[in-house]
């Protein structure tokens, strides 16, 4: 076996026992682009020796779904496949865990029609907004993760032939996902101690709000009562642990849906939907976007914000030292996974229930109340830079740093 075939078992390993950590007798399904095809096969035995029942593989190709862009009716993004949103529903009540492998080339989707690919996502968000509240609630166990696709590796590496490329990009997610350990399962146990020990020292502190500032930044982003700050692993309702995203550099929170004042700018391009948005701003009052601009991708975030009414509020606000890993790899991956664990972020659309006392066993209704956003959509962006400092904001009004020039102002 080759040094590289090793790897890509670790990998394979890290992502079955430790992202979505398999249990006996339970169904799996893997989500993944067909350009992934040998290592989703190391994934589905790693599945199988861990016990898994079944897994079912649900793939897909974006060279065909450009083509269905480009050549399919207008009505044909109104509808999704009712058996396939019926069936993620039912496995998900059944107790079985989601494994999601992203390979998306940023460009893929550059000149498509923003309103065709708005319309898509509205349709399949409204259609999968059951089963996606079992992954938002953490019901179940879920874990996103990546793989190289040819598209995606050129964009990160224009330089390099596409299969120097796709070498480079393998070996860049082995670093950041610490298969290049000596242990990586240890090294993932460690590193989760570490994201829960932040996340801890911030729920003792229980910030009303943080103070953002940064070139082109100056937002405040109120906190809910009884908000939670979560980082690293979760369990879901069976008492399972698992880790959501391999990467991992976060904690994060609910911010409060009405208690967004201010400005932000990004500092890393959005790939959403395989169109690149870049050099935008936001302008929040009391909790809305209520004017925007983008160098680039205008449309595109125009219809984003305009996907339903939670859209244009927040739902996560994400901290990430300068100084993580990705970051300091230097390498712009133009893959939100990736680079949102390079850099403070935040996030449009649905909060995570989990990230407020009892949230998970809230109505709707009583979420709304609370301040948790509810939306079809949750897309994060980075808006973390070396200069950027946090204030947080104590219930009395006083104030202490967080963040000072992009890192943690405490070691605590």
């Amino acid at each position: 076996m080759s040094q590289f075939e090793q790897k890509l078992a670790k990998y394979a390993e890290l992502a079955v026992r430790m992202g979505i950590n398999v249990q006996e007798g339970q169904d799996v399904v893997v989500n993944a682009p067909v350009t992934s095809a040998d290592f989703v096969r190391l994934v589905v035995k790693e599945c199988y020796e861990a016990g898994a029942k079944n897994v079912h593989i649900e793939w897909h190709d974006d060279e065909s779904a450009r083509i269905r862009y480009d050549l399919a009716p207008m009505d044909a993004f109104k509808e999704f496949p009712e058996w396939k949103a019926r069936g993620l529903e039912t496995l998900a009540e059944n107790g079985a865990a989601f494994l999601t492998i992203k390979s998306t080339d940023p460009d893929l989707f550059k000149g498509v029609p923003a309103e065709r690919i708005a319309t898509n996502n509205k349709t399949a968000g409204e259609a999968t907004n059951t089963f996606r509240k079992f992954v938002q609630s953490d019901k179940v166990a879920w874990c996103v993760t990546a793989a190289p696709s040819p598209g995606w590796a050129k964009k990160v590496f224009p330089e390099a032939s596409e299969e120097e490329a796709q070498e480079k990009l393998w070996e860049a997610i082995f670093e950041a996902v610490r298969v290049n350990t000596e242990d990586p399962v240890q090294a993932w146990k460690d590193h989760d101690v570490t994201l829960n020990t932040k996340a801890t020292f911030l729920n003792e502190q229980k910030y009303k709000a943080l103070h953002y500032t940064a070139e082109g930044t100056d937002l405040t982003i109120e906190l809910p009562e009884g908000h939670i700050w979560a980082g690293g692993g979760s369990a879901n309702t069976s008492g399972t642990h698992f880790i959501a995203n391999m990467p991992t550099e976060e904690v994060f929170t609910a911010p409060k849906k009405g208690g967004v004042n201010g400005t932000v700018r990004n500092t890393k391009p959005l790939n959403y939907s395989g169109n690149l948005i870049d050099g935008f701003s936001l302008t929040f009052e009391n909790g809305k976007v209520v004017d925007f601009e983008a160098e680039e991708g205008y449309e595109t975030l125009k219809h984003l914000l305009d996907t339903d009414e939670g859209a244009r509020y927040l739902g996560e606000v994400a901290l990430v030292p300068h100084s993580s890993p990705i970051s300091q790899s230097g390498i712009l991956f133009y893959n939100t996974l990736y680079d949102e664990n390079a850099s403070n972020h935040i996030a449009l659309g649905s909060a995570y229930a989990f990230c407020v006392e009892g949230g998970p066993d809230m109505s709707k209704e009583e979420q709304e109340e609370l301040g948790i956003n509810n939306s079809i959509t949750h897309v994060d962006f980075m808006i973390g830079s070396a200069d950027m400092n946090i204030d947080g904001i104590k219930e009395d009004g006083s104030r202490e740093p967080v963040f000072r020039n992009g890192e943690w102002a405490t070691n605590d």
